[in-house]
């Protein structure tokens, strides 16, 4: 940041924990550590680091907050969009829903999603057409997000057939399992040392991560550079602790579940 050490320190004490800076960068740091040490199916060797997502800014300039019922309307009235044809960035300004990230990407609970059918006939207990859209919607961001076309992970002869994929789309799916992760275990549980003006403008959650905040445009982070060589201590994880920090016993690879468990990217 511009403000340089004093951002996160008190410059008279810089061991204190004071400022709310210090503690959200230690977990960060934790959390970086985390993704190099047990998700390198998708982050493979080069891994992460800090400027991965932040890029100089203090906060990434990509997050997303839940839309509660801000884009919702009501439905009682003419006009009433359901989350829908709202567009923004994230989702490739599609009319499809908006916020695909909270049913899909903050919760430990993934839902299951499937939107072909393996018979020539709708499925009893299939998707409701909303489910698919929402779907559908965290498809497009993944478009958006590394700049891709949908043959990048799927054959598009037959979209949910695995052995038929790219071997991007297990590499998709990774990256799917460890966004969710990383919002359920370092993210979401930082809201409250939020200030007010860093928590969401609806519903005052705290900042959380999908596929743009590290991608931003681009099939590999940075071009596919080396994250972290240089910075060692990322490389390897460390216990944790501190404000905001539940549980040692953080999500990883092992606790994902299967491809055939989840959205299907």
């Amino acid at each position: 940041p511009e403000q340089g050490c004093e951002y996160c320190h008190n410059l008279a004490d810089l061991a204190s924990d004071e400022k709310y800076t210090k503690v959200v960068g230690r977990r960060m740091i934790q959390m970086n550590q985390h993704i190099n040490a047990q998700w390198s199916d998708h982050v493979g060797d080069v891994g992460v680091n800090c400027y991965t997502c932040h890029r100089g800014n203090n906060v990434p300039e990509y997050v997303w907050f839940e839309e509660g019922g801000s884009t919702y309307g009501n439905k009682r009235f003419a006009g009433w969009r359901d989350g829908q044809n709202n567009p923004v960035s994230s989702t490739a300004y599609s009319t499809l829903p908006s916020d695909p990230f909270s049913r899909h990407l903050a919760s430990a609970d993934q839902p299951a999603a499937r939107i072909a059918s393996s018979g020539p006939f709708p499925e009893p207990g299939g998707l409701t057409t909303k489910e698919s859209e929402w779907v559908y919607s965290l498809m497009m961001h993944y478009s958006a997000s590394l700049g891709v076309n949908c043959t990048y992970c799927h054959n598009t002869a037959s979209f949910d057939n695995w052995e038929q994929s790219t071997p991007k789309r297990l590499k998709a799916w990774h990256g799917q399992s460890m966004t969710r992760a990383l919002n359920v275990d370092y993210l979401v549980p930082l809201g409250p040392l939020y200030p007010d003006g860093r928590l969401g403008p609806h519903t005052g959650d705290a900042p959380k991560a999908n596929c743009q905040t590290c991608h931003q445009g681009v099939y590999k982070p940075l071009g596919g550079g080396d994250a972290i060589s240089a910075y060692p201590s990322l490389a390897q994880e460390t216990s944790s602790s501190g404000e905001g920090d539940e549980s040692d016993d953080q999500s990883s690879p092992s606790s994902a579940g299967s491809p055939g468990d989840m959205a299907s990217p």
